[in-house]
């Protein structure tokens, strides 16, 4: 996928982002707007992040994007009542006017990030406007389409990306003067990310981002599932409703790159040992009893000459690279493109997962997909299960991949930095 400017002729409609009456915490009814906000519910590590988050202040924005019952619509119905609640007590109020929203996350490292928050019109991968580059799980897209059913809210924005035409583009100009004013929030979360959020409203404003990113084509960055929930939704609502739309942070890539992480594998009742022994003439496996760091450095190095993986959980790190061609040739489909089999995420769900260690990749019963490094070391040694840590894929392939319609294995990227949420929500019948 090219996702910079296409002409009318390739791309019928571009995108089409429109101004919404955002929800937003009143800073004097809650601790500190830091407390209230999470990051996405898919990076809460469950149960430690969940319950710090949830002990940080009362009205932390986890309550709506994960709520604890014992039941799935138990859940839902307790999110939709703590909504109504907050509504009704003005701990969340709505904008006075529709706006379109810049919002901004910087950290200490040097990294900065502007992007558009606002209501994207939805649309089906074979538009070629938004296109997903992994696949979905079926049951994860039920469960927030059930979430947002019963709240009629988008209640975080999902990342999408697209390639501004450089520092001149209407847009660009857009953004980088409306954060030269005083911001609507700023904060700064325990990450050390600090966070702000400014308004637009102006017409002539909103006349010329629409004009700019119709041009536009976009690839999601983060929020498969959402993206999936939200044409899910769309379907079930005749047109013209407000179900057409889904909430969105847009950032230009050319303009405000992103980093890209790998996601982790927790595989829950399997043990390290068992895994090895498994692994026993199909890879070359080596113990490292090194720290994290050099564990992740001596990873990176053997990524560069094939796929490989680090192994932990029993209090060592363990190599495993080098596979069989003879098994990749019987294991990974030969029907995709060469820069889909050769991807570490292949060779782990087709080699590894489906035909060495015979887990689902599907069931959370037997396999859990984290983004912190550290927390899927440590709960891999707590419970008894295997870390497969992994090293990230480079945006190019992404993009290569996407441009070709060809989808990678579910959860295989994570850009970000993401969006925390609870910053700005969208109710749908507003």
């Amino acid at each position: 996928m090219n996702t910079a400017g296409h002409s009318p002729a390739t791309t019928r409609r571009g995108l089409e982002l429109t101004p919404f009456r955002g929800l937003r915490y009143d800073p004097d009814r809650v601790g500190s707007l830091a407390a209230v906000t999470s990051p996405p519910y898919d990076v809460v590590v469950r149960p430690d992040g969940l319950h710090h988050l949830q002990s940080a202040d009362p009205y932390n924005i986890v309550r709506l994007i994960l709520p604890q019952a014992d039941t799935p619509s138990a859940r839902n119905k307790q999110a939709a009542e703590t909504l109504r609640r907050w509504l009704a007590e003005g701990v969340l109020a709505a904008d006075r006017e529709p706006a379109l929203y810049v919002y901004e996350q910087r950290d200490d490292d040097g990294m900065l990030q502007r992007g558009l928050i606002g209501a994207l019109r939805v649309s089906d991968p074979a538009e070629g406007v938004v296109l997903p580059h992994e696949d979905v799980i079926p049951h994860v897209v039920a469960d927030r389409a059930a979430l947002m059913r019963a709240t009629s809210a988008n209640l975080e924005p999902l990342l999408l990306t697209y390639r501004g035409n450089g520092t001149t583009a209407t847009t660009t100009m857009i953004i980088e003067r409306t954060a030269e004013r005083p911001p609507l929030l700023s904060t700064t979360t325990e990450d050390g990310f600090s966070h702000r959020l400014w308004a637009i409203t102006d017409s002539s404003d909103l006349t010329g981002i629409r004009e700019d990113l119709a041009q536009h084509q976009a690839l999601i960055a983060d929020g498969h599932h959402r993206w999936a929930t939200y044409r899910l939704l769309r379907a079930e609502h005749p047109s013209p409703s407000a179900w057409d739309y889904g909430l969105v942070l847009l950032v230009d890539t050319a303009r405000y790159p992103l980093r890209v992480r790998a996601i982790h594998r927790l595989l829950h009742g399997l043990p390290v040992a068992d895994a090895l022994e498994a692994l026993a003439g199909l890879f070359r496996v080596e113990r490292l009893d090194v720290p994290l760091a050099e564990a992740q450095e001596a990873l990176a190095d053997a990524a560069c000459a094939g796929n490989a993986f680090l192994l932990a959980g029993d209090g060592a790190f363990h190599l495993v690279d080098r596979p069989d061609p003879d098994l990749l040739a019987r294991t990974v489909p030969a029907d995709r493109p060469a820069a889909w089999r050769t991807l570490d995420a292949t060779v782990l769900h087709a080699t590894l997962l489906e035909h060495v260690w015979h887990i689902p990749e599907d069931s959370p019963a037997h396999i859990a997909y984290i983004h912190d490094t550290a927390a899927t070391v440590a709960k891999a040694e707590r419970d008894g299960g295997t870390a497969v840590l992994m090293h990230p894929i480079r945006e190019e392939v992404v993009r290569a991949l996407a441009r070709q319609g060809v989808t990678m294995p579910r959860k295989s990227t994570s850009f970000g930095p993401k969006p925390a949420s609870g910053l700005v929500l969208r109710a749908l019948d507003l």
